[in-house]
């Protein structure tokens, strides 16, 4: 079932006719390089995923993301019911109202030597919106920005104002999502490396939190961690997205302890964002279509679909009993077979119901 957001889908629905089969490649691409352009030591992982795109009927309701070249990829929401959305293509951050459909630029692109904005994380505690940063001008992205490298980036929550940016360590790094603890502690995952790393509260450099082979991309190559949230249990959890896991790093007086790899009642197809909800429960997204909620019981997990076929989903963030899925429509950024190819515009996020059971 296909959502269809909003009136229109624009040269996505033209070019289907509402009713035919398609295939989508959806590329998640690591940059390993401080280079901005191309070079022998920009290394690239790539992973192509195919799915089916089926007809549907149902409308659900969504708000478009300004910008042509948007490609949203992270979205957090805050306890008065605003939505922050970071894009990889036109950079900075949208603030949206759902309640209004008022979207504005918040963080303008290149605001503190940002380039490409990956995972965002509201922390009210702080008045702090955390931002991963990324160069991928060498495949389009932002070319306002000044950094050559990956880091994490906060800004005022309040006004949009830049505070501070951290540079992730190594030159190999890919700053990807972000959590953040009871003590304002901020935790990042590293999609080039099989590293948690850790930002305490007041601190200028990042700590490796938690380092596991079991955090690695696949030797065939793709990207290797991603969603990362914290469960009820007061443990760390993180999805693999090439590999399609889903791991708990057990915590103990704020110390990183065993990794463990759990089995769920179904593979998870490329699972990218994390968001907790209670009772060791979280909304996850699928990079092959599909917001789903994972509930957590021991060394297991079950998964429970809430909907499907969403055009290249990238993250969600919840206010009260809606779910809102960003499509990022990414392939049209990383995909080079498909540059003089348009998405369907505007860029959207979508608002998903959740019932009862799924929320919770």
């Amino acid at each position: 079932m296909r959502i269809r957001a909003g009136t229109g889908r624009g040269n996505f629905d033209s070019a289907e006719k509402h009713e035919i089969t398609s295939s989508h490649f959806l590329y998640k691409v690591l940059t390993l390089s401080r280079q901005v352009s191309f070079s022998p030591q920009l290394a690239i992982l790539a992973l192509v995923l195919s799915f089916t795109v089926e007809a549907a009927t149902q409308k659900v309701e969504s708000i478009p993301v300004p910008g042509t070249k948007a490609f949203p990829e992270s979205i957090t929401s805050t306890s008065d019911g605003v939505l922050f959305v970071g894009r990889v293509g036109d950079g900075g951050i949208v603030r949206v109202k759902p309640h209004t459909a008022e979207s504005t630029i918040f963080v303008q692109p290149g605001s503190s030597g940002s380039r490409s904005i990956l995972g965002v994380f509201a922390d009210e505690a702080s008045s702090t919106l955390w931002a991963c940063s990324n160069d991928l001008s060498a495949l389009g992205g932002p070319a306002t920005g000044s950094d050559k490298w990956s880091a994490l980036k906060s800004f005022d929550l309040n006004t949009g104002n830049a505070r501070h940016s951290f540079s992730l360590p190594g030159s190999h790094a890919f700053c990807n999502d972000i959590t953040v603890d009871g003590k304002g502690s901020v935790y990042v995952t590293d999609s080039a490396n099989p590293t948690i790393l850790k930002l305490s509260a007041g601190a200028t450099s990042f700590d490796v939190f938690a380092q596991d082979p079991a955090f690695s991309a696949p030797q065939s190559g793709g990207a290797g961690l991603d969603g990362i949230a914290f469960g009820s249990d007061g443990n760390l959890y993180v999805t693999t997205y090439t590999a399609g896991e889903l791991l708990r790093v057990d915590v103990k007086d704020g110390r990183a302890g065993r990794v463990t790899k759990l089995t769920g009642n179904r593979h998870l197809q490329f699972p990218d964002a994390l968001r907790a909800l209670g009772n060791n429960s979280f909304l996850v997204i699928e990079g092959s279509g599909r917001l789903d909620r994972v509930v957590i019981r021991g060394d297991a997990f079950a998964v429970t679909p809430i909907h499907d076929s969403f055009v290249t989903p990238t993250s969600v963030a919840r206010i009260g009993t809606t779910a809102w899925v960003s499509e990022g429509q990414l392939a049209f950024f990383f995909d080079p077979s498909k540059k003089n190819l348009s998405p369907s515009l505007p860029f959207r996020i979508c608002a998903v119901p959740l019932r009862k059971e799924n929320s919770k």
